[in-house]
């Protein structure tokens, strides 16, 4: 202590008394940010923002994130990363999110089996409680495909097959207990037909197993199916959602197929670990939509079959909840389990 006085004492004295300008104003800005809370001074989106897709690569959620995320690189000049996570039905990745830090940093890709899963699975999180919601990005229409030598040129086809051979068909897509599940048994229910459901990880294993001849058909999102469809090697049935894919205009619904109360289709949204700062939310959010009305965009989305929302903030959170409590009904009445 003593030699640390003798140093300091040598100092000219409007040294020890006035800091240097340069660091003074330093501390003072800092000071000042702390004392009035000023927005985002310690809510800064990391340098590189990842998002997670729960699901194997090559399917709808992962081309839906790629081309977002490429679109906010060159518009914002913010890096960005997509990396998957799969395993569980997507509980996986989207554990992994939950735990990760809430700054901005981490952003999960969801889709509807975020709502189901934790009514069927033990998991560590809560849809409504765990998670931001950032916004609903886009919706993809269903679509039932069977192999481009089937014997099967209509849904009617399909079914009557089926009616005719009890069990032995086989309607395969993403499972067990996903939203392509539920849509399934929505289908064998209103149908009044007995066709096996056979359960894959993802969209891309699904459609491989179609074009092996290893399934009957295949039920999944049109942005999986969209290649295989151009190239011919698949055939498409019928769509499930309420009016016909533009790209595929020739392709009834399965609403004009003669079962009119059907109706499916597969939403995308972003979300962000609970306690992320507003600030990082919003500007996200900002992100996102303005992404979306890229012109690039949305010709890449009318190809992919994609249909751009861009529902943020509270709206998306209201969807949320309206969905989650809409499939809790439907796998009570459909006794639906996880396997």
């Amino acid at each position: 202590m003593p030699r640390f006085v003798s140093i300091c004492t040598r100092l000219p004295r409007e040294k020890l008394t006035r800091p240097p300008l340069r660091l003074a104003s330093l501390v003072t800005a800092t000071i000042m940010l702390v004392a009035t809370g000023v927005p985002g001074a310690w809510s800064q989106t990391p340098g590189t923002v990842r998002i997670v897709v729960p699901n194997v690569p090559g399917g709808a959620p992962d081309i839906l994130a790629r081309l977002l995320a490429e679109q906010i690189r060159q518009a914002q000049g913010q890096a960005m990363v997509v990396e998957n996570h799969p395993g569980a039905g997507a509980v996986v990745g989207t554990e992994f999110v939950a735990r990760a830090p809430p700054d901005g940093g981490t952003l999960l890709m969801a889709a509807n089996g975020f709502l189901i899963n934790p009514q069927l699975r033990k998991v560590s999180y809560d849809p409504l409680t765990s998670f931001e919601p950032i916004c609903s990005l886009a919706t993809a229409p269903g679509l039932i495909v069977v192999n481009g030598a089937s014997p099967y040129h209509t849904l009617a086809d399909l079914l009557n097959a089926a009616r005719a051979k009890p069990g032995e068909l086989t309607l395969a897509s993403v499972g067990p207990a996903t939203s392509y599940h539920i849509a399934v048994e929505m289908l064998r229910a209103t149908a009044h037909v007995d066709m096996t459901f056979v359960p894959y990880p993802g969209s891309a294993p699904a459609i491989n197993a179609l074009l092996g001849e290893h399934v009957t058909a295949v039920f999944t999102d049109y942005a999986s199916l969209a290649e295989q469809l151009k190239a011919g090697r698949l055939r498409a049935l019928a769509t499930g959602s309420r009016t016909r894919i533009s790209e595929l205009p020739d392709v009834p619904t399965v609403t004009e197929s003669g079962y009119p109360d059907y109706e499916v289709n597969i939403w995308f949204g972003a979300l962000a670990p609970k306690g992320t700062p507003r600030e990082s939310l919003s500007r996200l959010a900002g992100w996102f939509k303005a992404a979306l009305q890229a012109q690039e965009i949305k010709a890449k989305f009318a190809l992919q079959g994609f249909l751009p929302v861009g529902m943020c903030g509270d709206d998306f959170a209201a969807l949320l909840r309206q969905q989650y409590e809409d499939y809790g009904r439907v796998i009570r009445e459909a006794g639906i389990k996880a396997e």
